[in-house]
């Protein structure tokens, strides 16, 4: 079918969803039922989910785009992150529509994350299209949904769509309430140009290729004004090389107008030019679209490799990765005990547990990683600014005036019969409670299924260190979260050094607030006693803020039988023996070097 440039026949939308609620299988059901060209070799499960790992875990984790038909309309789905991590991703995508179809799974109902991500699409003013997945289940409460989607959401009831991406019913009718509902796209042809990126990838004849939804103006191969592109933010230049669309692989077409998604092959090589947010011009002076923001790395950690040889393939693998994803930010570290390696920063765990599996998938590499840490803000007495991420760069304790720590906004979704546990969890990790929100107070049969929300303002650095697990375990993974970054506020913060044998390890170093140091402290020197071999002396090892210490373990001695080849005789040569292997003993703990086994450290990190 050929290209539809009339710009009142093309419609924008894009598919809001909790994990597992079946957004790609339902994008990959509407690019079946509008024959889009898919090649019968591409006909794998979830066509817009690229990576292995996406196809694995079932998520999606890169943004992709697909152009397709229905009833002489041009159809743009743009697809969407749905993860907590990636929600800077989801905004940007949703800019980039004018209608999103809010997807709810008949059994599990609505998520914290959905309501957060419908909260942004109102925001932007998008039309949202309310759908019921999953409705050849058996359980399925699809009356509950109802109310649940018209009490939560305020949408009436007969605007829901009920399908089965799965079975592909209804597809048809969801197909044609995108065609009716969704406003066409505004914007002028004949004004200068801009284009907003909503995506970026690496693509190894194209050079970085940028994912665009044109707001004003129009690209064509033939006019000279296409020749040199400008991002507005970042004030750089570039000349393309090819305009086409996503069918949903990249097809060329020489040009792309108002309203129109689809892709620009920049040529270039470094990714990290082309912020996703940015707007494409081509005139300098024009003004660029709203809500840009760089992302900025929110989580911490060390990658170093098992092996020292290691090191640069390791290298290799993080600048490949990078090239795809502009959010991760990584330099050389050396340590002492694991060598040389990179501090890498990440939006989220998530974000952090995926490229820890594709380096490891992908690339090969075998890794040991430090606990993960968040960046704290420290002001000097005499009044220089700091950020740290690692307790060595923490300064003296009498040089710190101030040091502060990021806190989140935390939203939690869940049962009632929940919530006991998720609050002592929240107050445990140093939560300040904010506000309850009864949601769906339908009649008494919605009782059994009330879905409270739970706010609370929480260090980030306690999310950090496996909330988000600890939550699902003690909710039978029906709780939900969201969280947003509120700002950096003051925290007692210490630093806590772990000696073994009187002598500093350095990579087990930690910071931890006053309150809890010793606790964590003494967990640490558990492990250690446990995983360090003993050694010819006794061993002592200690946990100190300072010079005061605060918790202490001693691992025994191996101790020969140096009295079993007497037999009998005078007590006093006895003695005499015993005296001269704790002499020993005690020179020995003088010159006496420990090496921690890498086992052991590795199982150490672990904690």
């Amino acid at each position: 079918m050929s290209d539809i440039h009339d710009q009142n026949k093309i419609r924008n939308f894009s598919i809001i969803a909790h994990i597992d609620h079946g957004k790609s299988t339902l994008a990959d059901r509407i690019l079946e039922q509008t024959h889009a060209d898919l090649g019968r070799e591409k006909r794998k499960e979830r066509v817009l989910d690229r990576l292995d790992l996406e196809q694995e875990k079932g998520i999606t984790i890169k943004l992709q785009a697909a152009r397709m038909f229905w009833k002489g309309h041009q159809l743009n789905l743009i697809d969407t992150p749905g993860h907590v991590d990636f929600s800077y991703e989801v905004s940007r995508s949703l800019a980039a529509c004018e209608a999103v179809l809010l997807l709810v799974d008949a059994q599990q109902g609505i998520q914290a994350q959905t309501i957060s991500n419908t909260r942004k699409a109102l925001d932007l003013g998008l039309k949202i299209i309310p759908v019921i997945n999953k409705i050849d289940i058996p359980f399925a409460n699809i009356e509950q949904r109802e109310r649940d989607i018209t009490n939560l959401l305020n949408l009436p009831k007969e605007d829901i769509i009920k399908v089965s991406a799965k079975t592909g019913q209804n597809i048809d009718l969801l197909l044609d309430a995108i065609v009716e509902r969704t406003p066409a796209p505004k914007g002028d042809i004949n004004s200068p140009l801009k284009a907003l990126i909503f995506d970026s990838f690496y693509d190894e004849h194209r050079g970085v290729v940028v994912a665009v939804r044109i707001v004003d103006g129009k690209l064509n191969m033939k006019d000279k004004s296409s020749h040199v592109l400008t991002m507005l933010q970042k004030g750089e230049n570039f000349s393309p090389t090819e305009f086409g669309v996503f069918a949903p692989d990249l097809k060329e077409t020489g040009t792309l107008s108002a309203g129109e998604v689809g892709y620009i092959a920049t040529g270039m090589k470094d990714i990290r030019q082309f912020t996703v947010g940015d707007t494409i011009s081509n005139k300098k002076d024009t003004t660029p679209l709203p809500g840009y923001k760089q992302p900025k790395p929110n989580v911490f950690a060390s990658f170093f490799p098992v092996d020292a040889e290691g090191y640069d393939s390791l290298k290799v693998a993080l600048n490949k990765l990078a090239l795809n994803d502009a959010a991760l930010v990584f330099t050389d570290q050396r340590s002492n005990m694991l060598g040389a390696g990179f501090r890498c920063g990440f939006l989220g765990l998530l974000h952090m547990e995926i490229i820890q599996e594709r380096l490891e998938r992908e690339y090969d590499v075998d890794l040991v990683i430090t606990a993960p840490t968040v960046e704290y803000r420290i002001t000097k007495t005499n009044g220089e600014e700091l950020e740290v991420q690692t307790p060595d760069e923490v300064p003296d304790p009498s040089q710190i005036a101030e040091i502060r720590e990021p806190l989140v906004r935390l939203e939690i979704l869940t049962p009632e019969k929940y919530i006991g546990a998720i609050m002592e969890l929240a107050r445990n990790r140093r939560g300040e409670y904010v506000n309850t929100i009864y949601l769906n107070e339908g009649g008494a049969e919605a009782l059994n299924d009330v879905y409270i929300k739970l706010m609370y303002d929480m260090p980030l650095a306690s999310l950090v260190s496996n909330f988000f697990d600890t939550l699902k375990s003690i909710s039978n993974g029906y709780a939900s979260m969201e969280y947003e970054f509120i700002d950096y506020f003051p925290v007692d913060l210490v630093k806590v050094s772990v000696l073994v044998n009187k002598e500093e390890i350095p990579a087990l170093s930690f910071l931890e607030t006053r309150e809890d140091a010793r606790f964590r402290a003494a967990k640490l020197l558990k492990v250690m006693k446990e995983e360090i071999p003993r050694q010819q002396f006794q061993l002592p090892l200690q946990a100190a803020i300072g010079a005061k210490v605060i918790a202490r373990e001693d691992i025994s001695a191996l101790r020969k039988d140096v009295t079993a080849k007497l037999y009998g005789g005078d007590v006093t040569r006895r003695m005499k023996l015993l005296k001269k292997q704790k002499k020993g003993k005690k020179r020995l703990k003088m010159i006496g070097k420990v090496n921690i086994p890498q086992g052991a450290f590795l199982a150490i990190l672990k904690t």
